[in-house]
């Protein structure tokens, strides 16, 4: 890893090694749901980005928030969501953080700032922008942080974003996921530039491209990032740049993709955000039956929240129409 890690308390690199933990467990056993036919909502799954959710989230309060994208599962646990809702929102039950009307990709846990996803590209980023206005209208000091795929920066929104924010010194952070496919599309296919990050300039607000596996190399340029905008410096543009190791949606290794993916997926598996922190938690002192012990402790986790899922019960038809206007006497 990068980042110097003297000056890293180990409490604080096996907390967000535990969160990576979560994310991956979680989505291995969603994939294999999906693969049986018991998911039937389309998931986008995060494997193997995880470094950035948890790296960003461990420097967040409950008072700030994050919008996410049609791969947030990771944004979603990261900032403290309830996995058990989480699985229940999956299966389609009443039991889910979106009373089973959301889905894999309509993810929403306002008591810990994640105010909603959406699969439409780039439709949260100035949904950021606005949540970070109102905290610079209101004098507060919460942060928004805006995560992304590569797709969404060729987007109108990105751009009108990146400079309304600039332009106002709003505090919000924008998170690039940048996994080098749009679907199915390699970044080279697209761009004629490989430069993601290099749009914070054109825009006058600070920019870095880094590596989004290193989990403290991304917690300390987040912190770095975030401590800029709470004082007033207004907004950062982050360009992680990571990998998903499934494919663009499902449980699928999208080896068919090309020749190209299959050969980049081999050498970025071999950088494992996990393993490499888990390797840095070793220097660090942390001894292997420390480590040992947490894989059990969430999987047992992951059996509980699976067990909470296939338990609740499914919407009543009765309800179909709730929640979709306001109701004579309600609050508008």
């Amino acid at each position: 890893m990068s980042t110097e890690t003297n000056n890293v308390k180990p409490a604080l690199l096996q907390s967000m090694y535990q969160t990576m933990l979560r994310i991956r467990l979680i989505e291995e056993r969603v994939a294999d749901l999906v693969e049986a036919g018991e998911i039937l909502t389309p998931c986008h799954l995060t494997i193997g980005q995880e470094a950035i959710a948890a790296g960003v989230c461990a420097n967040l309060k409950p008072t700030d928030s994050i919008w996410g994208g049609h791969r947030s599962h990771g944004h979603y646990l990261a900032k403290g969501g309830d996995i058990k809702k989480m699985l229940a929102e999956l299966f389609g039950k009443a039991g889910g953080c979106s009373k089973g009307r959301g889905g894999s990709m309509h993810l929403v846990a306002p008591e810990v700032g994640l105010f909603g996803t959406v699969p439409l590209v780039a439709a949260t980023i100035p949904l950021a922008v606005g949540a970070a206005m109102a905290s610079k209208l209101r004098n507060e000091v919460a942060v928004s942080v805006s995560f992304f795929g590569d797709g969404a920066t060729e987007e109108g929104h990105f751009h009108e974003s990146l400079n309304l924010a600039a332009l106002y010194r709003l505090p919000v952070i924008f998170v690039c996921e940048n996994n080098f496919y749009a679907s199915h599309m390699h970044i080279s296919e697209r761009r004629a530039k490989d430069n993601i990050f290099k749009a914070g300039a054109t825009h006058g607000i600070p920019a870095e491209q880094i590596d989004g596996n290193d989990v403290l190399l991304v917690y300390d340029t987040a912190r770095r990032a975030i401590e800029h905008a709470r004082s007033g410096g207004g907004p950062t543009l982050l360009e992680c740049r990571t990998y998903r190791w499934r494919g663009h949606v499902g449980p699928a290794w999208d080896l068919d993709v090309g020749l190209k993916r299959n050969d980049d997926l081999k050498g970025w598996m071999k950088r494992d955000p996990i393993e490499m922190a888990r390797t840095e938690l070793i220097k660090l002192g942390v001894s292997s039956e420390q480590l040992g012990g947490i894989d059990p402790e969430v999987r047992e986790e992951v059996d509980a929240a699976l067990a909470f899922a296939r338990a609740s019960q499914y919407p009543l038809p009765e309800e179909l129409l709730k929640n979709l206007f306001v109701g004579e006497g309600e609050a508008q």
